[in-house]
């Protein structure tokens, strides 16, 4: 705690916990500032529970404290000092705080992605199992884990330690399926109360799922002034390095947003098999670059228009009208379904 002529007040340390985090709050004003790193997710509890108490947080990015980034002694005492002294002198490079409201749907998209991992991972080990013993599916089915490949799986005669392992992961993959469910009922009911999803909606390649993860990712498109501001916090820009009048542009530098950088990735690649404006482009980079740097180069566009999008509250204007009609239906009937749970009657 410093004042701020930079005379520590007092200097303590605290449990990252609820009952450690209280005792600091109690020690605080709606006067007092506060300045944290954006490490993981380290800083969420702490941050939520200063800005409920009204208490003023600066979430320093720690990329670009170069004071701390730097330094070639580090440990949290000498960091929290320099924190201090930034904050008091307001040179704290701050890093971008999204509302509680979508903070939550952050936290949700997130939880479904470590799900989905946990599911393919599970997958994985059933595909090990039916390699081990050499069974063959192919002109049975087509998918092991439909209908018909999930009732092969139960039926397959095996040694007893593989048919034990192999249950158990089917009782898992039950297990996921069913929480995928319900998190997807979740994201499908904030999803009809957003603005911008129904717009993001519009873009081949992007679904419900999708379009929420964009939306949490960017927040209010405001804070971008143009769209190569947008494209390079996703990390989907080139790296440029200049040394007097020659510039070199080199790979993407995957700096910012890992989660919004992945999801335009997949959709580039569902939106070169659908839009023909999308498939011409990735075609003529391909030619040159080859497919992965096509298919960055596909996402990076598609950003590109999602900024305008979003900017000029207009639909992607090379949209399937069908098949965009088809994903707001879905949300109308998740309106629709939630007016009728609560009694509220039938919607006009």
């Amino acid at each position: 705690m410093m004042d701020l002529q930079g005379t520590i007040i007092d200097e303590f340390t605290f449990t990252n916990n609820y009952d450690g985090i209280a005792s600091l709050a109690s020690r605080l004003t709606m006067d007092d500032r506060v300045v944290m790193e954006s490490t993981g997710s380290v800083w969420t509890n702490l941050y939520n529970h200063l800005d409920d108490a009204h208490i003023p947080v600066v979430l320093a990015n720690p990329l670009k404290t170069k004071a701390i980034a730097s330094a070639r002694i580090k440990s949290d005492e000498i960091d929290a000092r320099i924190l201090a002294h930034l904050l008091r002198t307001d040179l704290i490079p701050e890093s971008y705080v999204p509302t509680k409201e979508i903070r939550e749907v952050r936290a949700l998209i997130r939880h479904r992605t470590s799900i989905v991992k946990i599911r393919t991972m599970v997958k994985n080990k059933v595909h090990a199992i039916v390699d081990k013993n050499g069974l063959e599916h192919d002109e049975l089915f087509s998918d092991l884990f439909g209908k018909a490949g999930m009732q092969w799986l139960g039926t397959i005669r095996l040694p007893s330690l593989d048919r034990l392992m192999l249950d158990n992961h089917l009782e898992h993959l039950e297990s996921l399926k069913r929480q995928i469910h319900a998190v997807d009922q979740e994201i499908l009911a904030k999803a009809s109360r957003d603005e911008d999803v129904r717009l993001l909606l519009s873009m081949t390649g992007v679904d419900i799922f999708t379009a929420l993860l964009i939306r949490s990712e960017i927040g209010n498109i405001s804070r971008f002034p143009e769209y190569k501001k947008l494209i390079s916090w996703a990390g989907l820009a080139p790296s440029l390095h200049q040394s007097g009048s020659i510039e070199y542009h080199g790979s993407i530098t995957k700096q910012g947003s890992k989660m919004l950088r992945w999801v335009m990735v997949e959709a580039a690649r569902v939106a070169v098999n659908h839009d023909e404006k999308m498939r011409a482009f990735y075609a003529r980079v391909k030619y040159r670059r080859g497919d992965q740097k096509a298919i960055v180069a596909t996402a990076s566009k598609m950003l590109k228009i999602i900024w305008f999008m979003l900017a000029r509250r207009e639909p992607y204007l090379s949209r399937n009208q069908r098949r965009y009609e088809e994903k707001l239906n879905r949300i109308e009937k998740t309106i629709h379904d939630g007016w009728l749970r609560a009694g509220l009657g039938t919607l006009a």
